[in-house]
């Protein structure tokens, strides 16, 4: 991503660098949605998260590595909505780097996908950008 969309993935990264805290979205066992906080950073151009040892997410993620993680988010400020700087999101596969124990897990992640929601600069549409590693970065506009 950083070298197909670089504008976009420097875009994407500022908002997950934003806030400190991200929501992360893991499979339990019977296929069911978990969603958790997490803290996450970029590291060498790799997103990487960890988990607390005996953690549910941690447990799910060695299991079923599917996930996506959610930049914190801000609501736009009434009469000042072009300024939002919009959220993002990030899914994929989660590697396990190391081995767990009671440290607990550190992951890095697969990208398969990167979405930045956020609005054209009258505040007038919604803009969904998103890129993946097959088909690169696309854009919708809606009202």
């Amino acid at each position: 991503m950083d070298r197909s969309a670089p504008e976009f993935a420097e875009r994407v990264r500022g908002l997950f660098d934003s806030g400190r805290h991200k929501t992360l979205a893991t499979l339990r066992a019977d296929g069911s949605p978990r969603i958790s906080g997490i803290e996450c950073a970029f590291e060498d151009g790799e997103l990487v998260f960890g988990s607390m040892a005996d953690a549910r997410k941690g447990a799910d993620l060695r299991r079923d590595p599917r996930f996506a993680v959610h930049s914190a988010t801000v609501d736009p400020v009434d009469g000042r909505e072009a300024e939002w700087p919009g959220e993002a999101k990030i899914s994929g596969r989660a590697v396990a780097v190391g081995e767990g124990g009671p440290n607990g897990d550190r992951f890095r992640a697969e990208i398969t996908e990167v979405v930045h929601t956020h609005l054209n600069p009258e505040a007038t549409l919604l803009v969904v950008e998103w890129w993946t590693p097959e088909r690169g970065l696309r854009k919708v506009e809606r009202e």
